[in-house]
């Protein structure tokens, strides 16, 4: 009887949560659908405006209606992972995705679209931020290190395949949906999700859970509308007085929030974004990188999708196909990021930037000698080595952003990650989607592009000086 009780004793403690190959995948597949999500509608967005008569300011608004849910909540989508289980609120963010997929491919309207598409960015708000704190919990060593590797080229790869995705649907027409397929085709999507994530995403969570910071909440809140909502959607609606009266407020409000959690740490609590958590090398350095980034890749994305579209006058499959080059090139040369940063460690994050400078230029060189017949093969070098660029930059990337964090915090992180890239993609539509867009009455489709090219190779040539700050190894 003594030894039948030694031997359970023995048995007893709770074994780590372990993320298997297939449990990888499952979360992998939720992380890739708001980032495909986020760019698929670049290329609908003519067709949409066509068959629900929408104006230009509210066809704006399914675009960065979904960003701003999306950018708003997610980092109390991670806590509130971290607090109730992690494998919970990924079900059900994925559940809420699906159905919110399905009322915008079902709205009658452009402003039922618009309400869908805010509802399905706060769904992607619940599910995303639990996929980078359940590699964090369940994995380490060199299987984190390989998973990281595997999200950052997932992440990558999305935001590129959207935009062929997208194009490719609206044009194939199936069973006459149209452009509503680029959202019905989550549906199934999500079913097949769902049922692999109940067999194989372990359970996680915080051991020492915090209550929700209320007040830090709202003013994170706050200081994300003030900025994000002028600037997604003052141009199209001709800079009116409340656009300038929310820039003005945003500086204040993010003072506020910014003292409101520095004094909740200080104190002992856990505010929504420690900043303490800022302390950390690897994630401060990180995330200001990860800004110009991220706003250079989204703005490229919106502009290529208008310059193909309404200067070129290519349809949404050859828009969208003249992508494939940049996504073929990042899952290659992805697949060799973790040996090289084995090898050279983050100075690869500064090679890939020079390569994508590279890219971006012979892209712009493209645009003007070839316009108006700029398609595919005229794109292809250019966009084959800017891929290549970006594939040695974002995987690393996000992997150094995250490689100090506590497992007790992963939530918290990936929250905070994931809102700053977000909130630098929606920023990359408003500044150089504005730009473009403001340029091409007075100066031409062509001069617009190769402008707007050109101050991305300035972003660009920020990344590589900020590259140069980064930790030299991966912890």
């Amino acid at each position: 009887m003594t030894e039948t009780l030694t031997s359970r004793t023995v048995r007893s403690p709770v074994a780590t949560p372990s993320l298997g190959g297939l449990g990888l995948f499952t979360v992998l597949l939720g992380a890739a659908l708001p980032l495909i999500d986020f760019f698929i509608v670049n290329v609908a967005l003519p067709t949409i405006g066509g068959d629900l008569h929408a104006s230009e300011p509210v066809l704006e608004l399914v675009v960065s209606g979904y960003g701003l849910s999306y950018a708003v909540l997610l980092v109390l989508g991670g806590r509130l992972g971290d607090l109730f289980g992690r494998r919970e609120f990924f079900l059900g963010g994925m559940a809420a995705f699906g159905l919110t997929s399905l009322a915008c491919g079902l709205a009658p309207d452009a402003w039922t679209l618009v309400v869908a598409r805010a509802a399905q960015g706060a769904a992607a708000a619940a599910m995303l931020p639990q996929v980078l704190a359940t590699i964090q919990a369940a994995t380490s060593g060199q299987r984190r290190a390989k998973a990281m590797g595997l999200y950052g080229a997932t992440a990558g790869l999305s935001m590129v395949a959207g935009q062929i995705l997208g194009g490719v649907l609206v044009a194939a027409d199936i069973a006459g949906t149209g452009w509503r397929s680029v959202f019905l085709v989550n549906v199934p999507v999500v079913v097949v999700g769902l049922v692999l994530a109940a067999r194989a995403v372990p359970e996680t969570r915080s051991h020492h859970p915090e209550p929700v910071d209320g007040p830090g909440t709202v003013l994170l809140a706050v200081s994300l509308l003030t900025l994000l909502v002028p600037l997604t959607e003052g141009r199209a609606a001709g800079w009116p007085l409340w656009t300038w009266l929310a820039l003005a407020v945003f500086p204040f409000a993010a003072w506020a929030f910014y003292a409101v959690e520095r004094r909740a740490d200080r104190q002992g609590r856990t505010p929504l974004v420690p900043p303490s958590l800022l302390a950390l090398t690897s994630l401060r350095r990180g995330l200001v990188m990860l800004v110009p980034f991220s706003i250079g890749f989204s703005g490229f994305m919106f502009v290529i999708a208008v310059a193909l579209q309404r200067g070129a006058g290519l349809g949404p499959v050859p828009a969208g196909l003249a992508l494939t080059p940049m996504a073929v090139a990042f899952f290659v040369v992805s697949l060799c990021g973790p040996r090289l940063v084995a090898r050279y460690g983050t100075r690869v994050v500064t090679a890939g930037g020079l390569v994508q400078a590279a890219g971006v230029a012979l892209m712009a060189l493209a645009a003007w000698r070839s316009w108006p017949h700029l398609g595919a093969f005229e794109l292809l070098p250019g966009a084959a080595v800017a891929g290549a660029g970006q594939s040695l930059q974002l995987p690393i990337l996000l992997r150094i952003i995250l490689s100090e964090v506590p497992p007790a915090r992963a939530g918290v992180g990936s929250g905070v990650m994931i809102t700053t890239q977000q909130s630098a993609l929606a920023l990359g539509v408003a500044t150089l989607g504005s730009l473009f867009l403001a340029l091409v009455p007075g100066s031409g489709m062509r001069e617009a592009l190769v402008t707007t090219l050109l101050v991305q190779l300035a972003g660009i040539a920020l990344t590589v000086a900020l590259s140069l700050r980064l930790p030299r190894t991966i912890s």
